[in-house]
């Protein structure tokens, strides 16, 4: 019976242990992405990091995007508002950082997201808003596997209500038509693209005679390697100024925040 009691308590503290290893000490390199379930592509992270290192420069508030594989024993509220805590995410005395939390679904049948605003930002983004964040905009991407998608959706708004552009009840009152207008944009866009594209192949196609839809693909793999237009609109254009991301500023988190599961 001792020595089961013993080994009782050297699982549970080696288990105690794990998880604090995940969470106690701040990354070797502070950034505010950290990918580590490897769900979004080195384009898009280097875009969103980019994005959030001019948030920060402008605002001082930082939000930070990680993806984990494994909560280590904590429930998706505990792990991320602990490690908002401990890597010391926004500024001391502000205390304006936010954390967006993703644990893809496929690692384990289950997906988690969790948002946790610093104890300066618990006002500004109350947890039925978080909630509302996680369910409306993230996790209709993350059920199909467009992780990146969901997270730059999540990141616009936190940075529209904690930059003052609309308020947290505007948010909760918006109708769909300001909601499919971003979207309805990026359609058009694509159909300018696609029609340009097109119409040069066209003409392409009856110079050299060559099959369209040969034509088609030579124009648009000449446009991605010489940075055409289409390359530049799904990077995001141009990149958000600023320089390097100097670290977490010694921000404090109280436990707030909201999140789902998929």
């Amino acid at each position: 019976m001792k020595q089961l009691f013993i080994l009782l308590i050297a699982i549970l503290t080696f288990n105690n242990l794990k998880a604090q290893d995940c969470l106690l000490d701040q990354p070797a390199k502070q950034d505010l992405v950290q990918d580590y379930a490897n769900i979004i592509s080195d384009e898009e992270e280097q875009f969103l990091r980019q994005k959030l290192q001019a948030f920060n420069d402008t605002t001082s508030t930082q939000i930070l995007v990680v993806t984990v594989t494994d909560l280590c024993g904590y429930d998706k509220a505990s792990f991320t508002y602990t490690l908002g805590e401990n890597w010391k995410v926004g500024q001391k005395g502000k205390n304006n950082g936010i954390v967006i939390m993703v644990k893809p679904k496929e690692l384990d049948g289950r997906g988690d997201a969790f948002i946790a605003p610093g104890y300066g930002l618990e006002g500004v983004v109350p947890d039925a808003i978080a909630k509302r964040i996680v369910e409306n905009e993230m996790i209709p991407y993350f059920k199909s596997k467009e992780y990146y998608f969901g997270i730059h959706q999540a990141v616009n708004v936190l940075m529209e209500i904690t930059s003052g552009e609309y308020t947290a009840d505007e948010y909760a009152k918006a109708d769909w038509t300001k909601i499919l207008i971003p979207f309805a944009f990026i359609i058009v866009v694509f159909l300018l693209v696609f029609i340009s594209t097109a119409k040069k192949a066209k003409d392409y196609s009856i110079g050299h005679d060559i099959p369209f839809w040969t034509a088609f693909m030579l124009m648009n793999n000449s446009g991605k390697r010489h940075g055409g237009s289409w390359g530049n609109f799904t990077s995001g254009g141009g990149s958000f100024g600023g320089g390097g991301f100097s670290g977490f500023g010694g921000g404090s988190f109280g436990g707030g925040g909201a999140g789902g599961s998929w």
